[in-house]
């Protein structure tokens, strides 16, 4: 009722007027009479401060970066990881290890799409299907023609904890892994029994994708592909395409290609498309130099500006569903065309580099020791479950880039959530501003250590 008298009243501003508003001049709580018999009680929603306070832009922070005009030994280690699972012959991964699903998402405890209990039944089919009396019997060779989500289980339905529970449900779908990128190398450990799926590692981490979804490719493949001049995707949701200019899927960043031919004004990179029985067709598609990069980037403003624009486009998603990033795929991606690998998750990624302990600190001595010591775009700040990178000092404060889902807040001992979704600039002390802010589960307070990529 309220939604339709308050869009029929004239007297009431539109979003878009509403949002120009200095938040000094609104009232948090005004009174509107739609008519002589209704009176409506508006509520001004809670804005984080540090969104509008911090500037929402890289512009602001890169003159904090302290450039070197060089190649860091790291960088010169990317091609080896990212080609890794082409290079083994088995997964080194044990049966036991990548069971851990199975021990983590079990009965009576895992909801599911309808956001009810889910039944025994469906683990033990998601388990029979899993056919895990053939790991890493096949060990083929395989390339991606999409991107692809990495499942935990053989199946495209959710998987959540207590949807009830702050922090769960939407979007926490705990069987969505990861993703990967179009044309990532894979290694195929075996296929589910029904052979819809198959059980895959990348260079990164492993799951079940849809077996549709891949191509295999024979040795003299991998080897010819890997030994090529590589090119880095440098823009987002570019649409590539086939030299029949038929669709094959968007760049984005993260992506490398082999180099095969270039002009004045575009490279020529291989793709990989499906011709039959699983086997590749292999495609020579142009893309514009604008797009990509043949050389690592140097860690310079330039660079820094170019790739932080293009990640910042893309909002919070779990696991990277719906072709989205989580914290820690965004670092990841953000530093793939710098020639950084990094892990996956956040707890690892926070073991990269000259790694820094802050637990033993008081929430003071951290904010010391960070201003003296961080590296700002080098430096990575870990609390459990969640990466930030460190950008420097702004007006006196720490400034983080950070893919964040929300805030978290206590309501009279109940959690909740304030939800962001998407990257931003901010302090370490994101939402503090806010009415229920639970100032135990602050950024700053809960940092474990801190880490320079670089050293």
């Amino acid at each position: 009722m309220f939604i339709f008298l308050a869009c029929s009243s004239k007297d009431i501003k539109t979003i878009k007027e509403a949002q120009n508003i200095q938040k000094d001049e609104v009232p948090k709580i005004e009174f509107i009479t739609v008519d002589k018999n209704t009176t409506l009680e508006v509520v001004e929603p809670e804005v984080v401060q540090d969104l509008l306070n911090i500037p929402q832009n890289i512009d602001t922070f890169l003159v904090n970066l302290k450039e070197k005009n060089t190649l860091y030994p790291i960088q010169t280690k990317y091609e080896k990881y990212y080609f890794s699972v082409w290079n083994q012959d088995k997964p080194k991964d044990s049966l036991s290890d990548i069971l851990w699903a199975f021990n983590t998402f079990t009965f009576g405890k895992s909801y599911g799409e309808n956001l009810q209990l889910l039944d025994r039944k469906f683990f033990d089919d998601m388990l029979e299907n899993s056919n895990f009396k053939n790991y890493a019997k096949l060990n083929l060779k395989a390339i991606t023609l999409k991107e692809l989500n990495i499942r935990a289980f053989p199946t495209c339905r959710p998987v959540f904890m207590n949807p009830q529970k702050a922090g769960e449900g939407f979007p926490f779908d705990y069987m969505q892994n990861s993703t990967v990128h179009a044309n990532k190398p894979m290694l195929i450990s075996h296929y589910s029994k029904d052979k819809e799926w198959a059980y895959v590692f990348t260079s990164f981490t492993s799951g079940w994708v849809k077996n549709s979804d891949l191509v295999l490719l024979n040795k003299h493949h991998t080897d010819t592909w890997q030994k090529a001049k590589q090119v880095r995707i440098i823009k987002e949701n570019i649409p590539i395409y086939d030299n029949a200019n038929n669709f094959m899927f968007k760049s984005k960043i993260g992506m490398m290609f082999a180099l095969v031919g270039e002009d004045k004004n575009t490279y020529t990179i291989l793709t990989v498309s499906k011709f039959k029985n699983k086997k590749p067709l292999f495609i020579k598609s142009k893309i514009s130099k604008n797009i990509a990069s043949k050389e690592v980037l140097k860690l310079n403003k330039k660079n820094f500006k170019i790739i932080i624009d293009e990640v910042q486009q893309t909002n919070y998603g779990w696991g990277g569903i719906y072709a989205q990033r989580d914290c820690s795929s965004m670092i990841r991606d953000l530093y793939a065309p710098f020639g950084i690998w990094l892990p996956r998750n956040s707890s690892q990624q926070a073991k990269v580099g000259k790694v820094i302990s802050l637990e033993n600190k008081t929430i003071k001595e951290k904010i010391k020791f960070i201003k003296e010591n961080a590296l700002a775009f080098k430096t990575l700040l870990y609390k459990k479950g969640h990466i930030l990178l460190y950008l420097g000092i702004y007006k006196n404060e720490i400034i983080v880039f950070q893919n964040v889902w929300g805030v978290k807040t206590k309501n009279n001992g109940v959690e909740g959530r304030f939800i962001i979704g998407k990257p931003v600039f901010s302090t370490l002390n994101l939402g503090k501003d806010l009415k229920y802010y639970d100032k135990n589960s602050t950024i700053l307070k809960n940092l474990k250590s801190m880490n320079i990529i670089t050293r």
